[in-house]
């Protein structure tokens, strides 16, 4: 009777961790080494306009959309 309980009890426990418990994601995202991720949108100090992280141009720790706002500063 005790080894019926205990086979039961395995199976359940079975069934919970392969279908019921759900894993933990991992945090893929990448950060820059300004702490901005790399989707992130940022305004011109030059001229206002919006670009990516990825695109912009960064001087005097300031974002600028292109090098011909970089020479306007």
């Amino acid at each position: 009777m005790i080894l019926k309980i205990l086979l039961v009890l395995g199976v359940i426990a079975v069934v919970y961790f392969l279908f019921i418990k759900k894993k933990p994601l991992k945090n893929t995202k990448k950060k820059n080494d300004t702490n901005q991720e790399s989707n992130d949108m940022v305004e011109c100090a030059s001229c206002g306009t919006y670009a990516s992280v990825d695109d912009c141009i960064i001087s005097d720790n300031k974002y600028y959309c292109c090098s011909e706002c970089v020479d306007k500063k």
